[in-house]
């Protein structure tokens, strides 16, 4: 078969990559490892109700492109931000009203500390930017990087960190993310189970050769992590520049954990529906943010993240499952827990082969990682995709689809 497009992988940016082909009347294939499409979204029903184990907002909506998309299917977008309440602890208890305002000027002091050092000298890393000293400035470091960048500040380029500071609103897609991606790629031209082994892209077409078979186009679209493309999971014939290598050797993917957890019953720990919770921390000590009750629904979800989730993922999901009924118990009260069934719906990016974590970031005096890796070769004939090629929306799914669209537009006009 000979096509106008391969497009290698079904995340947000090969359905995105895809469906643009499609509209300039191009022939397509995509080519996907998983037997799903999504990528590093998917939405889980194990608790009874939608679950991103994986991507879950739709992060800076007024720029994002699936806000419109969403919308056109009648999926109904839920504003986080305005309905979340927030609860903070020392300890074991509530903060008072003088130390959350303390906590505010905090997170107002990191964003101006952020974002006047980036524009001076030469890239560091970004906790050499951020305050330091203050009592709640290592909790707002931890919760900017262990849980946002999935990553410490320490290891993370403050030029990058800085250009892509997200603003605007986190919308949440009735029904989960991971569906609202599959919904979008309902009639492409997807092959499941058909990881590419060997990409031949010297010639005039482009050769990609699995379990699939052959297959032949005039340009490819690879949405692969960076994971894998500095693993070596594609053998590339040639080989790709140095440079480009490079690129994806410069932006490693974070890691972070997903616990979910179903109520036992109607007993809701004293706490409203949408309920944030954290505590203050000390500088090194791991930060667990948990929510209650989204929307009303009976869960609860802990977050993992940072340097410390590789050994917690070696030891199991019932290693994180204990970690976020401690959290809880220590915010809560002994009995806390028990609000809850036993087990839980854990995720495990790291350990997965086709993802080996979440999102990127890029190590310190890297910063133009991302446009090197996302510069088309041959003339467009093979471009490269995903959140780690966005320069602003980098860690989102609407990076990752705005990357997909531009690398499909670069393909095309080479074809």
């Amino acid at each position: 078969m000979s096509l106008d497009l391969l497009v290698i992988g079904a995340g947000a940016a090969g359905i995105a990559a895809a469906r643009t082909a499609l509209a300039a009347g191009r022939s397509v294939r995509v080519l996907e490892a998983r037997d799903r499409v999504g990528g590093r979204a998917v939405t889980d029903l194990g608790l009874g109700v939608a679950f991103d184990l994986g991507a879950t907002w739709l992060h800076a909506a007024e720029r994002n492109p699936l806000v419109p998309l969403a919308r056109s299917l009648g999926v109904t977008l839920h504003d986080s931000d305005a309905t979340r309440r927030h609860f903070s602890f020392i300890g074991t208890r509530r903060i008072t009203a003088e130390e959350d305002a303390a906590y505010d000027a905090a997170e107002a002091a990191f964003d101006t500390a952020i974002e006047a050092r980036a524009v001076i000298g030469p890239d560091i890393a970004a906790a050499e930017a951020a305050p330091r000293g203050g009592p709640w400035d290592a909790t707002v470091s931890a919760w900017q990087g262990d849980v946002i960048a999935a990553w410490p500040l320490s290891d993370i380029s403050l030029h990058d960190f800085a250009a892509t500071l997200l603003e605007g609103s986190n919308l949440l897609p009735e029904g989960g993310l991971g569906a609202l991606l599959a919904r979008l790629a309902e009639g492409l031209p997807v092959t499941t189970g058909a990881p590419v082994a060997t990409l031949r892209w010297g010639g005039r077409e482009a050769i990609a050769e699995g379990p699939f078979g052959t297959l032949r186009a005039r340009a490819v679209v690879c949405t692969l992590p960076t994971s894998l493309l500095a693993a070596g999971a594609i053998r590339f014939d040639p080989p790709l520049p140095a440079s480009t290598i490079q690129a994806a050797h410069d932006l490693p993917l974070g890691h972070a954990i997903k616990v979910g957890l179903r109520a036992a019953g109607e007993y809701r720990l004293g706490l409203p529906d949408n309920a944030s919770t954290d505590r203050q921390v000390a500088p090194g000590e791991l930060l667990v943010p948990i929510s209650f009750w989204p929307r009303g629904k009976p869960i609860a979800q802990g977050w993992i993240g940072g340097a410390s989730v590789p050994g917690i993922e070696r030891e199991g999901p019932a290693a994180a499952e204990a970690l976020v009924r401690e959290e809880i118990a220590a915010r809560l009260g002994s009995d806390a827990p028990r609000a809850f069934r036993p087990g839980a719906l854990v995720s495990a990016w790291g350990a997965d082969p086709l993802s080996l974590g979440v999102y990127t970031h890029a190590r310190i005096g890297a910063a133009g990682a991302r446009a090197v890796l996302a510069a088309p070769l041959a003339g467009g004939r093979l471009a490269f995709a995903g959140e780690a090629c966005h320069p602003a929306l980098a860690g989102t799914v609407g990076g990752a689809w705005l990357s997909g669209e531009a690398a499909a537009r670069a393909a095309i006009a080479s074809a």
